[in-house]
């Protein structure tokens, strides 16, 4: 079979990443395309296809089918595949759901410490020279808080979302869950997401964006939470409305937020997040899930799926 993936060089820093287990499975090519481009000239005569960011819309599906079989997403989020057309075409679409769930949780805390102790702060503080110039051995500017005791409520319960309850039961905080499907065989239990917004500390963003959580976070749910709160987002940019969210750390109606991800990558056009002054606010490239270790298991798993495919083994379609 032939195969492509086309945006490798998203997965490849500094060329840190084995590709052999890819390369062996036969008639293989990679392409450094950006989102903006178009992959059709590439896709011509292939079997799978491996994306990463590429919009593979109904349009290019159609005109693919039917010698295109297979898209494996080179992710854990699929919004940029058109799930519907592929099915109407019976092209067979996988994702990699748990490669980064180390990373990212590794992340998320990196986001809630740096608002707990006041790292960045502090670390300015000292830079600027406050440090040498006190009175007493320390330097106590920032107000700093435990997370032993406080509550965590994780919006989305898959893989990323219990490794993130694993961790945060290691530094004895109070668990509340939510998923749209049972999670009782978890141990946990599954709260309402008002029930989180109102009674969580930290709230942690895990879920897909669908069309059921795209502005699931805006100004009603900044108004239900605590003014202490923070949250934190390493899903999906739409997820949260990035204006309400603004306002809302502005406003003091939550205490800070800790983003990873943005309506529109890179943000080109300008962001109310970044255009203005925002508060208690930071922010990271889309990088939660990018350790090298991360990414060689992505790539050794594509392989993986597409072996299995090839050999007619069971795999978890999507579609």
């Amino acid at each position: 079979m032939k195969i492509v993936f086309l945006e490798s060089h998203l997965v490849t820093l500094n060329n840190d990443i084995n590709y052999s287990k890819l390369e062996a499975l036969g008639d293989y090519s990679a392409y450094q395309l950006a989102i903006a481009d178009d992959p059709m000239p590439y896709c011509e005569d292939v079997d799978i296809i491996i994306a990463h960011k590429m919009h593979m819309t109904r349009e290019r599906i159609s005109q693919l089918v039917p010698k295109l079989k297979y898209i494996c997403e080179a992710a854990t989020g699929y919004n940029n595949i058109d799930i519907q057309a592929a099915k109407d075409y019976g092209v067979r679409v996988t994702n990699i759901a748990d490669y980064a769930k180390y990373s990212v949780t590794q992340h998320i805390f990196a986001l809630t410490l740096a608002f707990a102790t006041k790292l960045r702060e502090y670390d300015t503080a000292v830079k600027e020279g406050l440090w040498q110039k006190s009175n007493t051995f320390d330097l106590l500017l920032y107000p700093t808080f435990e997370l032993y005791q406080k509550k965590i409520g994780i919006i989305g319960f898959g893989s990323i979302g219990r490794e993130v309850a694993r961790v945060a039961e290691s530094f004895r905080m109070k668990v509340l869950a939510y998923d749209i499907v049972d999670i009782s065989k978890s141990g946990y239990k599954n709260y309402s997401i008002d029930d989180i917004l109102r009674e969580s500390d930290i709230v942690v963003l895990c879920c897909p964006l669908t069309e059921s959580t795209r502005n699931l976070i805006d100004e009603k749910a900044f108004k239900k939470m605590k003014r202490s709160a923070i949250l934190i987002n390493t899903a999906r940019g739409g997820i949260v409305n990035e204006n309400d969210l603004a306002n809302a750390l502005n406003s003091g109606l939550i205490a800070g937020a800790g983003f990873d991800v943005l309506l529109k990558e890179p943000p080109t056009e300008g962001n109310p997040l970044l255009d203005n002054e925002v508060k208690n606010l930071i922010v990271t490239s889309h990088s939660a899930w990018s350790t090298r270790e991360s990414r060689q298991r992505l790539i050794d798993w594509i392989a993986d799926q597409i072996k299995a495919y090839i050999n007619g083994e069971e795999l978890t379609y999507i579609v």
